[in-house]
């Protein structure tokens, strides 16, 4: 589960943010404006660590905090939050994990992320000039200068922190050059998400679903249909050659681990939804962080016990849809194991004569997994045979730098 303590609140105001407009959805009635918050309160807060841990069977439970912008919530908040967990945790082991863009992260907040163990997820768009296009302070600033001094400090503090970069309509086309400015920060476990949004007024239906009418406007900066998968073969293209075994890359990972037969760690390639679901502010829950729509609310913690709410009819209908709606042509691909049609929400191409709609981003998907083929083919050889993946690198050099 994701907490988002500041809801939509963020200091930055990115173009391509897919939860500034969630403040519209969830301006409150004039009547419950007074009791209505978009911060967690303490008794919230208390509430659902101890709401949380219960609710789980595993002897490790990891917290998640994201936003709009988690560091809003203020660093007492989150002494609070560890506070908490120890009080409710029962032996059990409690990690943290906070993503944020980074720029109110000053000594303070890194000396608080070190002595709690705190992962931090920085979210930067790989070079200068790329991440200021979009990610720039509510007052128009460059922000890249500011994320680089806070990955300094975190680096000084030992605070292990991995990168998140999102792939638009401006660095698709720079897979290699991303993955070395991220490389040169210091970063060596990166992330990769594409962004495809469609534009807020062909969103919604009458009866608040997700329902992207068939000639749905795509934002101008969305990431172009092949273009993610150039902008991860470039970056394969490196990592494969030079970094496996000293810098991780979350798709790459999760591709191995789905070719040993493990399950995948990336949401986009299960089988299934429904495993990162989002708790509001308020205490609301929806089924994911990319549906947090009024059809997709689960119910509060506060009327509805966390664990019922996640085994919920409605959250399994949620998760299963996934894999029951797909197109002929997806349940026909020699990779659909890989992707199983890739992340419903990015569903949005008519196909002619069917009722569903096939993945924005398939052809992409394609590429990606075929272009990996290969390497995953001697990886899994030399980790059965008794070696790791960095083993199968030597051979790699003379099948990837001729792509």
């Amino acid at each position: 589960m994701m907490a988002k303590p500041a809801s939509y609140r963020c200091n930055l105001k990115c173009d391509y943010c897919f939860y500034l407009e969630k403040e519209q959805m969830m301006q409150p009635d004039i009547q419950e404006k007074e009791a209505a918050s978009d911060q967690m309160s303490d008794a919230m807060l208390k509430r659902y660590v101890r709401d949380y841990i219960r609710s789980q069977d595993s002897d490790m439970v990891d917290f998640a905090w994201q936003g709009g912008e988690p560091t809003l919530a203020g660093l007492d908040f989150y002494r609070n939050a560890v506070k908490y967990q120890q009080q409710y945790a029962d032996g059990k082991t409690i990690t943290n994990s906070f993503q944020t863009n980074a720029i109110a992260i000053n000594r303070q907040w890194a000396q608080f992320f070190a002595e709690h163990q705190f992962l931090i997820g920085v979210s930067v768009d790989g070079a200068a000039e790329v991440h200021d296009t979009y990610r720039i302070s509510v007052n128009g600033k460059p922000t890249f200068e500011r994320v680089k001094h806070a990955i300094e400090l975190l680096k000084e503090y030992q605070v292990p922190f991995n990168t998140l970069t999102v792939i638009n309509d401006q660095n698709w086309d720079k897979g290699k050059e991303t993955y070395r400015a991220l490389k040169a920060l210091g970063s060596e476990h990166l992330q990769f998400i594409p962004i495809v949004e469609i534009e807020p007024h062909c969103q919604l239906s009458s009866t608040g679903h997700y329902s992207p009418a068939a000639d749905a406007t795509l934002t101008p900066f969305s990431v172009p249909a092949e273009g993610y998968g150039r902008f991860m073969t470039e970056v394969f293209n490196e990592w494969v050659t030079q970094d496996v075994g000293t810098i991780y890359v979350r798709m790459f990972d999760s591709i191995l681990a789905t070719w040993m037969g493990y399950p995948a760690s990336v949401c986009i390639q299960s089988k299934n939804c429904g495993q990162a679901m989002v708790i509001e502010a308020n205490g609301d829950v929806y089924s994911c962080d990319h549906y947090v729509y009024p059809a997709n609310k689960l119910g509060n913690i506060t009327q509805t016990n966390i664990a019922k709410l996640a085994l919920s009819k409605q959250q399994q209908r949620f998760g299963q849809a996934k894999s029951t709606r797909l197109t002929e042509q997806c349940k026909q691909c020699e990779v659909r194991m890989l992707c199983h049609g890739g992340c419903p929400k990015h569903r949005i191409v008519p196909q002619a004569g069917e009722k569903n709609r096939q993945n924005y981003l398939c052809q992409s998907y394609q590429q990606i997994f075929k272009h990996t083929a290969p390497a995953m083919h001697h990886m899994v050889q030399a980790i059965r045979g008794g070696g790791i993946a960095a083993d199968a690198m030597p051979a790699m050099s003379t099948i990837y730098t001729q792509r």
